[in-house]
């Protein structure tokens, strides 16, 4: 199993009552209420974060993108990115991912993460996600339109990385005469492409696709909802013909590892729930506006994501699978027990989530980089006959 340090970067220092009065802390809370020399101290913690988990033994480090919220200050991971380029020297870089329907030129992707993966020497991952349903209000972007505009996009930019220019592109959405990107892409024929999901059929189709195999990365859900979209994929790779590998898949988590199952609730109890219940909370019409998905897609999305419209206290998360939390035994076991049912050949750890102070997370990455995150670098490949799925 490859394992990765992913951040969120979010405001921790946001005022709390202000977003439980607003509701929510997407595109609602106002930027007065955003602090440039708190967010400057917070980017340079962050990063430092980042950097570390290198030397601790990760495999690979995470960002990702959002817009016009205190959950994550991350408009640009390409910025992100580029900074920690140079500042590490053999860890994966994630871009977990990168928005495609909401850029109205999204050759300049094709261009920046081309750059990167030269600047890293093949270290980038690139993720491709069409956008938290939050962002099209921010950007006044048609939701009904989302599914063509990432299709096109990544079309676009596969071809871009992939065949020799100048040549013309011409799509309903995007149309350029002169396709002839600069830098080309250092991995040939190009950086493997990552697709976080919130659970759409849509997404699965498309990640699973023989020409494709992309690995497809499980956000924040039940555990038993993680199993259910990962089994779907092995399903639709299994009526495409192959049969899926572990490493097609990964789960993204919040983490935390105590000195003591009791500690590290108690540590970690008050940071998650600001997480869950101010940071992460938004109404449905921001998470799922109308045309964003399928009907069907959207019915299985909102059971999965429930907990983001009410409080979620950090037991019942801890039983649902929503969050590991306990010693580094307890965390370890859980892991591999899920690892077991679910088949997940990578694990994107958020082992900083809402408030939790810098103290805190250093010492969970420790904790975890020491005693969970050996045994499960140790887990291969399941056999084939595990990987089937009835």
């Amino acid at each position: 199993m490859k394992v990765f340090f992913f951040h969120l970067m979010p405001y921790a220092e946001v005022d709390l009552d202000e977003v439980r009065k607003v509701g929510t802390s997407w595109v609602k809370l106002s930027n007065r209420h955003y602090d440039p020399e708190k967010g400057a101290m917070l980017y340079e913690r962050y990063l430092n974060q980042l950097e570390r988990a290198e030397a601790l033994g990760f495999d690979g480090i995470g960002v990702n993108e959002h817009h016009q919220t205190a959950y994550g200050m991350m408009p640009s991971p390409i910025v992100m990115a580029s900074s920690l380029a140079r500042r590490t020297h053999r860890v994966k870089i994630c871009i977990l991912g990168s928005a495609l329907p909401l850029r109205q030129h999204p050759l300049t992707l094709a261009e920046e993460h081309a750059m990167i993966d030269t600047l890293t020497r093949g270290r980038l991952i690139t993720g491709f996600v069409r956008g938290i349903g939050a962002e099209y209000h921010v950007f006044g972007v048609d939701p009904t339109s989302s599914h063509e505009r990432f299709h096109e996009a990544h079309d676009l930019i596969i071809r871009a990385w992939t065949e020799t220019g100048p040549f013309e592109f011409s799509g309903k959405h995007y149309k350029h005469r002169y396709v002839n990107t600069w830098p080309r892409p250092y991995q040939q024929p190009h950086p493997p492409v990552w697709i976080p999901s919130q659970g759409s059929q849509e997404t699965i189709d498309f990640a699973s696709h023989p020409d494709r195999r992309y690995t497809y990365l499980q956000t924040f859900s039940p555990a038993a909802a993680v199993k259910k979209y990962l089994d779907l994929y092995r399903v639709r790779a299994q009526e495409y013909g192959y049969i899926a590998n572990d490493s097609q898949l990964g789960w993204a988590v919040p983490i935390y590892v105590g000195e003591t199952d009791e500690s590290a609730v108690a540590e970690a109890k008050p940071h998650f729930e600001n997480f869950r219940n101010c940071f992460a909370r938004m109404p449905i019409e921001f998470l799922l506006p109308p045309g964003y998905t399928s009907r069907a897609s959207m019915k299985r999305i909102a059971v999965a994501k429930k907990a983001m419209f009410g409080d979620l206290a950090i037991e019942p998360a801890m039983e649902m699978g929503m969050m590991v939390c306990g010693s580094a035994a307890t965390v370890r076991d859980r892991l591999i027990d899920y690892y077991g049912d679910m088949g997940f050949g990578n694990l994107i750890a958020l082992l900083q989530f809402g408030t939790l102070p810098a103290e805190l997370t250093d010492a969970n990455m420790d904790r975890f980089a020491s005693g969970v995150m050996p045994a499960l670098q140790a887990l291969g490949e399941r056999p084939v006959e595990q990987r089937r799925v009835a």
